[in-house]
């Protein structure tokens, strides 16, 4: 049984915002979404049918972009495994308690457990979100020549109708020139505004030219540009990850791995470094700089009991169908004493603390080789230009 059942797509358009990640999968035309589709569902025949029906309900969720998501991420690390001359159980009974960690792996003499975990950064706007309905009927407006950022001065208590929005945007637009705008912004000329009020509702539109050689694609989206937000401390994130699941299953008398499939918006090594061994100090000794750790990573003196029971964590930033040949995962291992060594895959970079600097060693194999697919995959563009006439 495969994930996409229908060959027939028709709509190709970008995900839109009123829009689950399962009903975008399932919806999306073009060669290069159905390589993709192709690919996942030939992954999931590769689970045993047992576990099967419950990984196509998540992949299947339309209520949940969270399941979608971390069901992807375990078929990859799955495929990865078996790719690598692995032979994988899941959710073995393991160790001493009752516990099933997803992944019991054996590689030769080796054997070890590999534990699942999505996380995802929560994101925060300076201002209020607009409805996913309004950011839809932006999207959907035709502007070859614009794309347009907004500003939220007031938000009202309802989702307000779009039929004036509708109309209203795209003739302001279409009055635009965007080679004059594109001069007088040169000139420090401010960019031109439009603001649209609504059932309690008020935004303020900038247009933006778009480049020369951008122009003329009807299918582009129109909004360039969202309100600024900010990010959450992603260390403490991927910290408060590794510890859910290195406290979950006790000791399994077996290395253990935690694989994180980090999704940020501005991943930083450093993030992962702190959350694991510590946010790095700077102090003098002897009038010398020399730099230290503090007590704030995973693997720290005062936890070592427990936290040395996870041998390695192993992370890929931002792991999606469309980046899986092109994302490296790094394999952390641990700084506690008493870890079991955790086993290093040819497709993983490896990182280690060795007098309180990180060292990190390349991968032997491309990890396109390690999950049997081109270095250049999917092949293609996800959403061709569709050019027409230029009309300004």
């Amino acid at each position: 049984m495969g994930v996409y059942i229908s060959q027939h797509q028709t709509d190709a358009a970008p995900k839109r915002a009123t829009e689950s990640n399962a009903e975008f999968f399932e919806r999306v035309a073009g060669p290069f979404w159905d390589q993709v589709r192709n690919v996942i569902n030939e992954w999931c025949s590769h689970f045993p049918p047992a576990d099967q029906p419950g990984l196509l309900s998540r992949l299947r969720d339309r209520n949940s972009d969270e399941s979608v998501f971390s069901a992807l991420w375990e078929i990859y690390l799955h495929e990865m495994l078996i790719r690598s001359d692995c032979t994988v159980e899941i959710e073995r009974r393991t160790g001493k308690g009752a516990r099933r960690p997803d992944f019991l792996v054996t590689r030769g003499d080796e054997r070890f457990v590999i534990e699942a975990k999505w996380t995802a950064e929560r994101l925060g706007g300076t201002g209020d979100s607009i409805p996913p309905q309004v950011e839809d009927t932006i999207d959907r407006i035709p502007s070859p020549n614009f794309s347009v950022s907004y500003k939220v001065d007031a938000v009202g208590l309802t989702t307000p109708s779009q039929k004036r929005l509708k109309s209203e945007l795209p003739r302001w637009l279409a009055s635009l020139n965007p080679d004059l705008v594109t001069a007088e912004y040169k000139q420090k000329v401010p960019l031109p505004r439009y603001v649209w009020r609504e059932a309690g509702w008020c935004l303020t539109f900038e247009a933006i030219p778009r480049s020369p050689g951008r122009r003329g694609n009807p299918a582009s989206r129109t909004i360039g540009i969202h309100p600024s937000v900010w990010v959450a401390d992603d260390s403490r994130r991927v910290f408060e990850a590794v510890k859910d699941k290195g406290g979950k299953y006790g000791d399994l008398g077996l290395p253990f791995i935690i694989a994180i499939g980090n999704a940020a918006l501005f991943h930083e090594d450093e993030d992962i470094e702190s959350a694991l061994y510590g946010t790095s100090i700077e102090y003098e000794q002897h009038t010398e700089p020399n730099f230290g750790r503090n007590s704030d990573g995973y693997w720290i003196a005062t936890q070592a009991h427990t936290h040395s029971r996870v041998s390695g964590v192993l992370v890929v930033d931002n792991p999606a169908p469309w980046t899986w040949t092109k994302k490296i995962p790094v394999l952390w291992q641990s700084a506690a004493s008493g870890s079991l060594p955790a086993p290093v895959l040819p497709s993983w970079d490896t990182a280690k603390l060795v007098d309180n600097h990180v060292e990190r060693q390349p991968a032997n194999l491309p990890i396109h080789d390690s999950l049997g697919l081109p270095e250049c995959w999917p092949s293609g563009k996800a959403f061709p230009r569709h050019r027409t006439s230029n009309t300004n």
